[in-house]
C-alpha cells in the first residue's frame, strides 16, 4: 500500500514542488484540507479531502476539519505495538507517515493596525497545533514538516535512505514542531494578556563561537514565527557573525534609525558611536563619520541607511572593519567589498524596524521595559536662554540629540556639521564625560554644539563647555539647579534647549 502523507497550511511556499515530488517519486498518496487541497488539485495532483477521507465534513465554518479519530490515530499509532496496529485495522484507519503543516497566520494578524479582538481569535489555530503535536510525539514512526525550508532537506532524506527519513531527522524535526507550537502559544498568550505576564522564547538559528567572552557558551535565536530584524537580513560575505558582532550591530540599527531623509553613516564600537554623520551622498556621510575618530572606527561596525555603491565600497576597504550593514548593495559594489572577504556585509531592507520591549535578566526573573523610541519633536522644545537658536543651530542641535540618545549614559556628544566631533559615554560622573568629548573634539569644539542625555546637576560642565568654544547646549533638564545652568549659558552668550525627555542607556 502506498504511504499516506498529509498535507493542510497556510504557507504555501514550495507546496506544490514537494507534493510533486511525494507523488510521483515516491508514491505517496495525499490527504489534505481546505484551500491546501483546492491548491493541490489546481496543480493537476491527485489529493483526498480530509473530509471524504474522515466521512465527516468540515463543520463551524472551518473550526473542525482534522480533529478526527482516523486523523489522529494514523498519525499517534505506534508500528511496533501490535495493540495499536489492531485498532487501526478494525476501525479502517491508514498509518500516516508524513504530516506538514504550519499554522495560522496569528502574529501576522496582530501585527495590523486596528485589528479587533475577535479577527485576532478566528486566528488561532487549533487543527495544526494538535497535529504537529501528535507527529512530533510520535517522532519515531513518522517525520512532520511545519517550515517550507524543512522540505528540500526532507526530500533529500528520502532519496539517500531508499524512501525513508533517518531517524535523527524525524527527531530533529519534532523538535522544531514542538517549538513551532510553543512559539505560537506564547504569542496567543502574550497577546491576550496584555502587560499582565511576559512571555519570552525563541527558536535557536545557530550556536555561536562563544559570548562576549571565550569562556562563555552562547547562541543566537529567533523570536516569533516569522524571521524578523537581523534572523531577516542577508549576509552576502565575510566571517560567521559573532555574539559581540550581533550587539554592536544592533546598537548601529538603533542609530541609524533616527535617520530617514538624508544619508547616514555611524561607526560603532562597544556599542557606542565613535563616528556618526549625515552627507549630500552615502559615501560623504560614511567619509565623515570615519574621519571623526578614525582611530576608533579600526575594528568598528558600520551602518549605513542608502545601499553601497561603488565610491562607498572603496572607502569601507581602505580600513578593517568587521561588520557593514545597509539596506542594499549594488553589484559593482558587491565585487570591490569581496577584496576584503573576511569583512561580514550584510544587507536589511528595514532597518527602521525593531523590539518594541528590551529584556534583561537579573537574579530570580527579568525586567521589560518598553523600547526608547520616542521621536524628537522640536516644537517641544523649550529655549531658556536669552539667545535664541538659528535654524542651522537647531538643526544641529536634534542631530547631536538623536546621537545622544544611543549613547551609553553619563552621555555627552559634540558635534558640528551634522558630524560627531567628540563622544563621552559611560562616565561614572557627567564631568567626566565632558571632558572626554571636549578632549576628542579639541580645537573643532570651537563653535559646536554639545548634547548630554541627562540634566546638569551644577554648572561646573555648562561653563567648561563654553571656555572649549561651545556655543549651544540641548539637554533633558529637570535639576533643582536648572537654573544655575540657564544663568551660567546666559553669562556666557550660550543657546540652551530643554527638551523634556532624558535618553539614559545603562
Amino acid at each position: 500500500m502506498a504511504r499516506l502523507a498529509l498535507l493542510s497550511v497556510s504557507n504555501k511556499t514550495g507546496l506544490i514542488d514537494l507534493a510533486r515530488s511525494l507523488v510521483e517519486e515516491f508514491d505517496f498518496d495525499l490527504i489534505s484540507s481546505g484551500g491546501t487541497a483546492q491548491a493541490l488539485k489546481d496543480a493537476g495532483l491527485p489529493v483526498t479531502k480530509v473530509a471524504d477521507y474522515t466521512g465527516s465534513p468540515e463543520i463551524l465554518g472551518g473550526r473542525v476539519k482534522t480533529l478526527h479519530p482516523r486523523i489522529h490515530g494514523g498519525i499517534l499509532a505506534r508500528r511496533d505495538v501490535p495493540q495499536d496496529i489492531t485498532d487501526l485495522e478494525n476501525n479502517q484507519i491508514r498509518p500516516i507517515d508524513l504530516v506538514v503543516v504550519n499554522l495560522y497566520p496569528f502574529e501576522e494578524t496582530i501585527a495590523k493596525p486596528g485589528v479587533t479582538l475577535s479577527q485576532a481569535v478566528e486566528q488561532i489555530d487549533i487543527g495544526g497545533p494538535a497535529m504537529l503535536r501528535a507527529s512530533s510525539k510520535n517522532f519515531a514512526h513518522l517525520a512532520v514538516l511545519c517550515d517550507p525550508a524543512q522540505y528540500d532537506e526532507y526530500l533529500e532524506e528520502l532519496r539517500q535512505n531508499n524512501g525513508e527519513a533517518s531517524l535523527e531527522f524525524r527527531q530533529k524535526a519534532a523538535l522544531k514542531g514542538f517549538s513551532h507550537t510553543a512559539s505560537y502559544d506564547q504569542a496567543i498568550a502574550s497577546y491576550l494578556a496584555g502587560t499582565e505576564n511576559y512571555n519570552l522564547s525563541g527558536t535557536q538559528l545557530q550556536s555561536l563561537r562563544y559570548g562576549e567572552n571565550p569562556h562563555q557558551p552562547a547562541a543566537w535565536y529567533q523570536t516569533g514565527i516569522t524571521p524578523t530584524g537581523w534572523t531577516a537580513a542577508t549576509k552576502l560575505q565575510g566571517k560567521e557573525l559573532s555574539y559581540n558582532n550581533l550587539v554592536d550591530l544592533e546598537a548601529a540599527r538603533r542609530i541609524i534609525a533616527e535617520f530617514t531623509d538624508t544619508p547616514a553613516a555611524t561607526i560603532i564600537k562597544h556599542t557606542n558611536p565613535c563616528g556618526t554623520a549625515l552627507g549630500s551622498t552615502i559615501s560623504e556621510a560614511y567619509q565623515k563619520a570615519f574621519n571623526a575618530d578614525s582611530t576608533s572606527a579600526f575594528g568598528g561596525i558600520v551602518a549605513l541607511n542608502r545601499p553601497i555603491d561603488a565610491a562607498t565600497a572603496s572607502e569601507l576597504t581602505k580600513t578593517f572593519l568587521e561588520c557593514v550593514v545597509a539596506p542594499s548593495c549594488d553589484a559593482e559594489a558587491q565585487e570591490i567589498l569581496g577584496k576584503k572577504s573576511n569583512v561580514r556585509v550584510l544587507t536589511l531592507a528595514d532597518l527602521s524596524s525593531g523590539s518594541k520591549d528590551t529584556v534583561k535578566a537579573i537574579a530570580g526573573g527579568f525586567l521589560v521595559q518598553a523600547s526608547d523610541d520616542v521621536i524628537a519633536d522640536t516644537s517641544q522644545w523649550q529655549v531658556v536662554t536669552e539667545r535664541q537658536p538659528t535654524d542651522s543651530e537647531l538643526a544641529e542641535l536634534l542631530f547631536a540629540w538623536k546621537v545622544c540618545k544611543h549613547v551609553k549614559s553619563n552621555a555627552i556628544v559634540v558635534t558640528s556639521d551634522r558630524t560627531t566631533l567628540g563622544v563621552g559615554a559611560g562616565q561614572m560622573n557627567r564631568v567626566g564625560s565632558v571632558k572626554i568629548a571636549l578632549e576628542q573634539a579639541g580645537e573643532k569644539a570651537k563653535g559646536a554644539i554639545l548634547a548630554s542625555d541627562g540634566f546638569f546637576p551644577f554648572d561646573d560642565s555648562v561653563r567648561t563647555a563654553a571656555a572649549a568654544g561651545i556655543t549651544a547646549i540641548v539637554q533633558p533638564g529637570g535639576s533643582l539647579r536648572d537654573k544655575d545652568s540657564v544663568k551660567a549659558a546666559n553669562e556666557l552668550g550660550l543657546v540652551m534647549v530643554l527638551t523634556g525627555v532624558r535618553h539614559f542607556l545603562h
